[in-house]
């Protein structure tokens, strides 16, 4: 997978770009996140052709002021620019115990829990989120006012760290599209049809333009905030300016840092007791354990390495031909 994506990845860009982005969007397949991997590996392509990728771009330093740095990601690859903020975030958070570092007008950093690996890899925690297209109607709203803003906190363990990558929909529209190929109902209504009906139908709900914020109006309010920092502390784009056309290019993000300090071996206890707590609770379906975030992750990973990725037949080989 990773040579096919390399291989049509060098008609655009460098062999280090290449290299990395290949990397990017094989482990987001290897780890269960098919529809930032395999299934939107196209759609990157396209939109590097159409010109809203910008592949020769550099991120650079706008400013700093002691932790805090603000970045312009000048339109190239979100994955790159993302690694690159979060790689700043890890070496602040290494000097001042905690880094804070905002990059306007990017591109779709792909999975957002990549950047929560990449942290916890280095012993830190972190957060980090993005604004998006509007794709997301207010509460209480009918048309998509909001971004789908995806949230990832990442705490680090030895025994398998913990990152929570979340959309703010009950469903990103990735995986509403990764239902919809399938011909597969929702396990729960994930939006609205057209008439205003709750729905598990993830063709309706692409229909109709309106996702079902998590925790209704909790999660429409933390959208919104998401939105509000991102743009503030980059001084880049909101999802209003992003959606004006009609394209998901320049957007804006932030990855925090902090630096754990202490004994080391007290906070994995401490970690430990919080985890073996919550997965003590009688689960519903005992073929279906409880699992901690990012658990699932580790787990299929693992299957994945032995047994070889799962891909959908018909994007694989339009992959091939490209």
């Amino acid at each position: 997978m990773k040579a096919e994506f390399k291989r049509i990845l060098l008609n655009h860009f460098t062999e280090a770009k290449a290299e990395a982005i290949a990397t990017v969007f094989t482990e987001n397949s290897r780890d269960g996140v098919y529809t930032h991997g395999l299934n939107r590996f196209p759609t990157f392509i396209q939109m590097v052709k159409q010109g809203a990728i910008k592949t020769d771009a550099e991120p650079e330093l706008v400013s700093s002021f002691g932790s805090i740095e603000k970045w312009d990601g000048n339109y190239g690859p979100g994955v790159l620019n993302a690694g690159i903020a979060m790689g700043r975030a890890i070496a602040l958070a290494n000097e001042y115990g905690i880094g804070c570092v905002a990059i306007r007008n990017t591109n779709h950093w792909m999975r957002g829990g990549t950047y929560g690996w990449q942290a916890a890899e280095a012993g830190m925690i972190s957060i980090c989120f993005t604004n998006t297209i509007a794709n997301l109607p207010p509460w209480g709203g009918l048309d998509p006012r909001l971004g789908n803003n995806p949230l990832i906190i990442a705490v680090p363990r030895k025994d398998g760290h913990v990152v929570l990558d979340m959309a703010v929909s009950q469903y990103s529209f990735g995986k509403l599209k990764q239902y919809e190929s399938q011909g597969r109902e929702l396990p729960l209504p994930g939006g609205y049809d057209e008439e205003g009906n709750l729905s598990t139908d993830a063709s309706t709900i692409i229909k109709s333009g309106r996702l079902m914020p998590a925790g209704f109006w909790k999660g429409s309010g933390l959208s919104l905030m998401l939105d509000l920092l991102a743009t503030v502390l980059s001084d880049g784009r909101s999802t209003a300016e992003v959606s004006k056309d009609n394209v998901e290019a320049g957007l804006s993000q932030l990855f925090i840092c902090i630096k754990p300090t202490g004994d080391s071996d007290q906070h994995e206890q401490l970690i430990q007791q919080i985890l073996d707590y919550a997965k003590s609770s009688t689960p519903i379906d005992p073929d279906d354990p409880i699992r901690y975030p990012g658990e699932g992750t580790i787990l299929t990973r693992e299957r994945n390495l032995k047994e070889g990725i799962p891909v959908d037949e018909k994007i694989w080989e339009s992959v091939l031909k490209m």
